[in-house]
């Protein structure tokens, strides 16, 4: 478990924050300005708040109340920054090695040097120095380095901010590939929806340097509270699906809680597990099964609650077989359909906008 509390005044700027998580990749998302690096720095001990308290599972890393600050070296954190920071005089071996120098003595076995190089497909780089990389492979070294470090926790503030968008989707596949299979927590700071659709676990919306929502990234995403710290464009269900069948006329038939939806051709086999995102805005709302429409995808839904947003609309969170959809419609919209808890509708969406992870 790692809980975070804290309080620092900037003067121009108040940071008031707190939230648990318990493992997995908790994203840190926010806009510029936000927040978030405080955030991250302070559980890191590279900021002392004035106030709060920091814990990674036992281990009290801050307490302002006892007076308790760990440094950094003491806390046993991996640090990821934009820019992979790597010693440019060291090969990609010692950069690896070096971390695990400096682990505290009893603090457990390292982690299999092997295994951690397999994982990031780091093999062939070795033998080379810093400046012979791309970005996208001085940001895996970087990883590679803070997991051998033997931590606790890793902290990766937006790792993939200073690259370009090839090296992006070069770097994305070994980020899921670590989320998954490493078992070190993680704290990722983001202001890339994409990214943490992709990458998250757990969400935490901070907004003017408070959290605006904190909890699974399904429960957040659907949540109202989410809209200004989203916008309007972000807001909307993720549902795990599968693929069952690949159909005429391009189109692949995808199995989930929510019932069947058709999506366009997938170039992936029958089986493979797939998150589903469905924007709010894409959402159309209906009493009667429609006839005559472009769309595939006509859910029979239930009305599960409705309610005004800070942005002029209306959100409708519906229940979708097992599943929470959400829909933002106009106010006089959920009028002329009488929109309330329990109304049963269908769901509509296009299959070009459902989007897949």
């Amino acid at each position: 478990m790692i809980g975070v509390e804290l309080r620092h005044d900037f003067g121009s700027f108040k940071l008031d924050v707190a939230f648990q998580t318990s493992g997995g990749v908790t994203a840190l998302f926010g806009r510029s300005g936000a927040g978030k690096t405080s955030v991250v720095n302070a559980v890191a001990g590279l900021m002392r708040p004035q106030a709060g308290r920091i814990v990674i599972g036992d281990q009290v890393l801050f307490d302002s109340e006892t007076r308790t600050f760990l440094p950094p070296a003491q806390r046993r954190i991996g640090y990821v920054f934009q820019e992979g920071r790597l010693f440019p005089h060291m090969t990609v071996r010692s950069n690896l090695t070096y971390g695990g120098r400096f682990a505290p003595k009893g603090s457990g076995a390292a982690p299999d040097f092997e295994a951690v190089v397999d994982l990031l497909g780091i093999q062939h780089l070795l033998d080379r120095r810093p400046a012979a990389l791309s970005g996208g492979e001085k940001q895996r070294v970087a990883i590679g380095r803070a997991l051998l470090s033997r931590p606790n926790l890793l902290l990766m503030d937006e790792p993939l901010a200073a690259l370009d968008e090839t090296r992006k989707a070069e770097l994305l596949p070994f980020l899921e590939r670590l989320g998954k299979d490493s078992r070190v927590p993680i704290l990722y700071v983001s202001h890339s929806v994409p990214e943490i659709l992709r990458l998250a676990d757990n969400l935490v919306l901070i907004d003017q340097g408070r959290v605006a929502a904190a909890g699974t990234l399904g429960d957040v995403m659907t949540s109202p509270a989410s809209l200004n710290a989203l916008g309007p464009s972000a807001i909307g269900a993720i549902i795990p699906a599968n693929i069952a069948a690949h159909e005429d006329g391009g189109v692949t038939r995808l199995s989930s809680p929510a019932g069947d939806i058709l999506v366009t051709a997938q170039d992936a086999p029958v089986g493979t597990a797939r998150q589903v995102r469905i924007a709010a805005q894409d959402v159309l709302i209906a009493l009667q099964r429609p006839e005559g429409l472009s769309a595939l995808n006509i859910l029979p839904a239930t009305v599960a609650a409705v309610q005004p947003d800070s942005l002029g609309g209306v959100l409708v969170r519906l229940q979708v077989g097992d599943a929470v959809a959400l829909a933002r419609v106009t106010q006089r919209s959920a009028g002329a359909l009488g929109l309330a808890p329990g109304l049963p509708c269908y769901a509509i969406l296009k299959s070009v906008a459902v989007s897949l992870g």
